[in-house]
């Protein structure tokens, strides 16, 4: 890198980059893309939930299943994915599970029945489990240093947030021009172009030698899926149902049989040391927090805008634009601060500012506009999440190995889709529990309090489970061992 000086005296700014810069970054933007489709995927149907229930027959009971069947095969296949990842190669496992996305959004587009689009949802979170845990590991091998990596998180984070209310921007947009089918064949160039491109620019990671995990790959798979499948019929069924309570005691079972394995197994699918430093642990249980906060603004918002304020699709997803905006506005300067704050204090603020736009939420009535009663409270969510996203993921991804990364991703995007499940079901039944037939918004008061106490216990969570900022002895200690570097400067 070289610089000059001018006959002022003055030094200019370094010009050069890396040789292989310009590569990285495009390689960077494609991953990102894909993560984006994966993300929309997840609300870019719900503005169009109507008109697809009038043209296929659904039925207001099992609607909730083209949400809820993506919803089951993404999180339950997450860890499976990034150990495929691992054993296989990243680029591989990326490339397949795109694949096998962009195929499945075909399908669902050519529907003709309930059960083909439910079957067609199922394949596109298969697809995005096996894709999704290989987006962080190459983000981060594909960075040429730590300010590029810590740029790369925090677009992540802004595409990863924000990309569920531009799903229903895009959705809205779509079904009102054209037809519900297109939410799904959006993705079918989009996803030929990131397969074409991406050997171009990604380079393919290490493989990690050694047998394959079985059991625990069993155990994680199918005890992943019983504890979202409980959680999602939890506003349906009861907390206290036999069918919740069975699926909560055998995903714990089959838990405690993955926990057992991994520490005996050779070759384990998730390294025990990967939970057994606290500021990642603490990082992932502030991710799940803030994401089941979110799921009031998804879930009650949207209906809020088109039952109480009279808003169509389009409008229901331009009315999100706050949340979108925000997001992205501090992936902007999320890299830069993590040097300056730390952590733990933009985990702290952010969930602090979390809370309180969850809380002017919560006194929204049926007299109220949009303005003054939802785009503040957005905006704000908007930017706390932001805010909070960056350094929790590198918190998360902070000294592993990167032969372990797509463990480590496959761990966090687990973690966010429970996070998720657990707020629907939380957020639902709290909502129902003072809901009033016929009217709307009696049970939005306590739902959107649930959030902010979401958000709350996240802020302490962050301010008990995280350290510090390190002192000279110990950032000195921590350049020495890459675990404790994750522990301090957290």
């Amino acid at each position: 890198m070289t610089s000059t000086t001018s006959t002022t005296g003055r030094t200019a700014a370094p010009t050069d980059l890396p040789p292989d810069a310009g590569r990285a970054a495009t390689g960077i933007a494609i991953v990102l893309v894909a993560q984006l489709m994966l993300v929309l995927d997840a609300t870019v149907v719900n503005v169009a939930l109507p008109r697809i229930d009038a043209d296929l027959g659904f039925g207001p009971a099992s609607l909730s299943w083209i949400l809820n069947a993506y919803t089951l095969a993404f999180g339950g296949l997450l860890l499976l994915g990034g150990r495929l990842g691992d054993v296989f190669g990243r680029l591989k496992a990326f490339e397949i599970g795109l694949g096998v996305f962009t195929l499945a959004s075909v399908l669902g587009g050519l529907a003709q029945t309930p059960g083909q689009l439910v079957a067609a949802r199922t394949l596109q979170g298969v697809g995005a489990a096996l894709a999704a845990p290989s987006v962080l590991a190459l983000l981060t091998t594909s960075a040429p240093d730590e300010a590029a990596r810590n740029r790369a998180f925090a677009l992540f984070g802004a595409v990863s947030s924000g990309g569920a209310s531009i799903g229903l921007l895009i959705g809205g947009l779509l079904t009102d021009v054209g037809s519900w089918r297109w939410t799904l064949f959006i993705n079918v160039p989009l996803g030929i172009a990131v397969i074409a491109l991406a050997p171009r620019f990604v380079d393919e990671t290490r493989r990690r030698a050694g047998r394959f995990d079985v059991v625990g790959a069993l155990s994680a798979t199918l005890g992943a899926v019983s504890l979202v499948w409980a959680l999602i019929g939890t506003p349906e069924h009861g907390w206290l149902s036999a069918r919740t309570l069975g699926g909560f005691a055998l995903g714990v079972v089959l838990l405690a049989v993955l926990a057992r394995t991994e520490v005996r197994h050779p070759h384990p699918m998730i390294r025990p040391a990967l939970v057994r430093n606290r500021p990642r642990v603490v990082a992932l249980a502030v991710m799940a927090l803030v994401i089941g906060a979110n799921l009031s603004m998804f879930f009650l918002v949207v209906q809020y805008v088109q039952r109480v304020l009279g808003f169509g699709p389009l409008e229901s997803g331009v009315a999100f634009l706050p949340f979108s905006l925000g997001i992205f506005a501090m992936s902007r300067v999320t890299p830069s601060l993590l040097g300056r704050l730390g952590a733990r204090t933009m985990i702290m603020l952010g969930t602090a500012a979390m809370a309180a736009g969850y809380a002017w939420l919560s006194t929204i009535g049926t007299t109220d506009t949009y303005l003054p009663a939802v785009f503040g409270p957005m905006l704000i969510a908007g930017l706390a999440t932001g805010f909070v996203f960056m350094p929790v993921t590198a918190t998360v991804l902070g000294g592993v190995e990167p032969e372990h990364a797509g463990a480590a991703s496959g761990l966090l995007q687990t973690t966010q889709q429970l996070g998720s499940a657990v707020g629907v079901a939380a957020i639902v039944s709290v909502y129902a529990a003072g809901a009033v037939p016929g009217a709307f918004v009696p049970g939005l008061r306590a739902a959107f309090l649930t959030s902010a106490t979401f958000a709350a216990l996240a802020f302490v969570a962050a301010m008990v489970g995280l350290a510090r900022r390190p002192r000279p002895e110990a950032a000195l200690d921590a350049h020495l061992d890459p675990e404790l570097e994750v522990a301090e400067a957290a």
